[in-house]
C-alpha cells in the first residue's frame, strides 16, 4: 500500500529550526520528484520546495531561498526538509507530494501525505 507520512512539524520561535520528515511506502522516492507544500490559514497551497527525481536538482519558492534545503535519502526511502532561520509567515500545515510520469504513455502517478503543522511565533 503506498503511503506518504509527514512528521517533524511543532511550535518554534523566530529564527529557530526544524526538520520535516516525509517518509513513503510502497514506492521508491528517487523515482519520483519529491516536493513540499505548504498551507496557511486563509491561503492556496503554495509550492515550497522540489527535489527532481533523475538529477535530484532543487528548486524553492524565492521566500524561502537561503532558508530551507530539500534532500533526499535513499536508503531510509524519505525526503527532508531543513528549515532554518524560521520566520512567522512560514507558519503552516507542511505537506509533502510525490510525482511521477511512467512509461511510454507518460502515466501521472502522484501521492500525498496528511500534513504536519509548524508554528512559527514568540
Amino acid at each position: 500500500q503506498v503511503q506518504v507520512v509527514e512528521s517533524g512539524g511543532g511550535l518554534v520561535q523566530p529564527g529557530g529550526s526544524l526538520r520535516l520528515s516525509c517518509v513513503a511506502s510502497g514506492f521508491t522516492v528517487r523515482s519520483y520528484t519529491m516536493r513540499w507544500y505548504r498551507q496557511a490559514p486563509g491561503t492556496e497551497r503554495e509550492l515550497v520546495a522540489v527535489i527532481t527525481s533523475a538529477s535530484s536538482s532543487t528548486n524553492y519558492v524565492d521566500s524561502v531561498k537561503g532558508r530551507f534545503t530539500i534532500s533526499r535519502d535513499d536508503a531510509k526511502n524519505a525526503v527532508y526538509l531543513q528549515m532554518n532561520s524560521l520566520k512567522p509567515e512560514d507558519t503552516a500545515v507542511y505537506y509533502c507530494n510525490a510525482l511521477s510520469y511512467q512509461g511510454f504513455t507518460r502515466s501521472r502517478k502522484e501521492y500525498w501525505g496528511q500534513g504536519t503543522q509548524v508554528t512559527v511565533s514568540s
